[in-house]
């Protein structure tokens, strides 16, 4: 199939494809007249990153899989662990956001929000005698 087909078939752009296969993910053969011919088995691989990249993963970790998908390597055990180890990957993003939001709320609730809350040093642009740094000094 030509490269409008299989954007039509896949739902997603030529660029999309394109970039594909600038990555490595798919390839296609190019004709006399140099246009791109996909094989029938590309629009089972275009959906299998389509679904890969909905449920989280990134285009590098794709590739890495995709030579093992195609030689028949991969079984649903090992389906079932790379989704187990990406779930446990997305938890720890979830933990890290919450504690970064958590941080952020505690900030607002302070006097100054770029100060970490438990510190109760002076501000660090307050100088000893009361001054702010960088006001314009009075003759």
């Amino acid at each position: 199939m030509l490269i409008g087909e299989l954007a039509t078939t896949s739902g997603l752009s030529r660029e999309t494809l394109r970039f594909y296969e600038k990555l490595g993910l798919i390839h296609s053969r190019r004709l006399p007249n140099g246009y791109r011919r996909y094989s029938p088995e590309t629009l089972t691989l275009v959906m299998y990153i389509r679904t890969a990249q909905q449920l989280g993963f990134s285009l590098s970790e794709i590739g890495r899989e995709i030579p093992r998908l195609w030689q028949g390597a991969v079984s649903d055990a090992d389906i079932a662990q790379v989704l187990q180890n990406k779930l446990a990957d997305i938890d720890q993003r979830i933990e890290a956001l919450q504690s970064l939001r958590d941080d952020l709320a505690a900030r607002l609730a302070s006097a100054c929000p770029l100060r970490t809350p438990s510190t109760t040093s002076p501000h660090p642009a307050t100088v000893a005698d009361g001054s702010t740094r960088g006001a314009a000094r009075r003759a």
